[in-house]
């Protein structure tokens, strides 16, 4: 059975659509035997790979970004269970490509193509957010709070749309009180932001969970508040540190754990693997699922 491609051509402000002869060339040329297929509209990557899967095609290549990534876990729990969610491959078409440069793969097409033909793999854990999967990283609070921002800019494209989404975020520094309960704590009061790593990196920029590791079987959550806009833009370098000094900023706590229960007493939007999936939340369980995927790697 061949692998099966599942192309994003949104991904990366519509790049990957111009990309794709170049991926499609360098598949063919490592050896890959393949057939694409080509998301035409939002959640249709998780519907083509929960279809891919059903009917045995192996590995599963992602042509897209994160967010493409995220919709195809999806897909591929719908169809397997959460036993076993198969193997994927990525040819990195996004815009940030965390998940990509968190495993320490290749950005580069010819040598993503070499990975995938390569046939090597790792388990990568897999995280739950209520219902919904995810493999990078995923929010409450202020994160997602700012994604909505940024889609409500039409003028800036690209990463300074992000920032500048950030810094009107942080100047409008919303908070919500909070009942957070973990395997060994609890904490009732305001929060900032909430955010919860698989892996270190989001956003292309910020290191929320710098401490994550998407395989050691256990979730890494940020917990913050700060009081004051200036206090919390004081914070935004120290957050693109790989070093993850942030965490240890008054007001701010690092744990890991295998399970969290999230309260609000006001409602929050939620990302995972940086797409919206609410902006409604008040509770929010998440769960790890150690080990779940197969990733082909280096």
């Amino acid at each position: 059975m061949p692998a099966k491609v599942i192309l994003n051509p949104y991904s990366g402000r519509w790049r990957a659509q111009k990309r794709w002869p170049e991926a499609e060339a360098a598949l063919s040329a490592a050896g890959v035997d393949f057939s694409v297929v080509v998301s035409e509209r939002r959640g249709h990557d998780g519907e083509l790979a929960r279809r891919a899967a059903l009917e045995g095609f192996s590995p599963i290549i992602v042509a897209g970004g994160d967010g493409t990534i995220g919709e195809v876990v999806n897909g591929l729990a719908r169809a397997r269970g959460e036993t076993d969610l198969g193997t994927i491959g990525f040819i990195p078409f996004g815009t940030a490509n965390d998940l990509v440069c968190n495993l320490g793969l290749p950005l580069d097409i010819k040598e993503a193509a070499k990975v995938i033909a390569s046939g090597n793999t790792r388990r990568l854990d897999v995280c739950k957010a209520g219902e919904r999967y995810f493999v990078n990283n995923s929010a409450l609070g202020l994160e997602p709070y700012i994604s909505v921002i940024e889609k409500r800019i039409t003028l800036i494209k690209g990463m300074p749309r992000y920032l500048v989404a950030t810094l009107k975020g942080i100047f409008l520094n919303p908070k919500w009180q909070a009942v957070v309960e973990w395997d060994n704590g609890r904490y009732e009061g305001p929060l900032t932001l909430v955010s919860v790593g698989n892996a270190p990196r989001t956003g292309g920029l910020f290191y929320m969970a710098p401490h994550a590791d998407p395989c050691d079987g256990i979730l890494t959550v940020v917990l913050g508040y700060k009081k004051s806009s200036l206090s919390l833009l004081a914070l935004l370098p120290k957050t693109m540190s790989p070093e993850g000094k942030f965490v240890y900023a008054p007001g701010l706590q690092e744990f890991n754990t295998t399970h969290l229960s999230i309260r609000l007493e006001t409602l929050s939007p939620a990302h995972c693997d940086g797409e919206l999936f609410s902006q409604e939340i008040d509770r929010l369980e998440y769960s790890i699922l150690p080990g779940r995927l197969h990733v082909l790697t280096a």
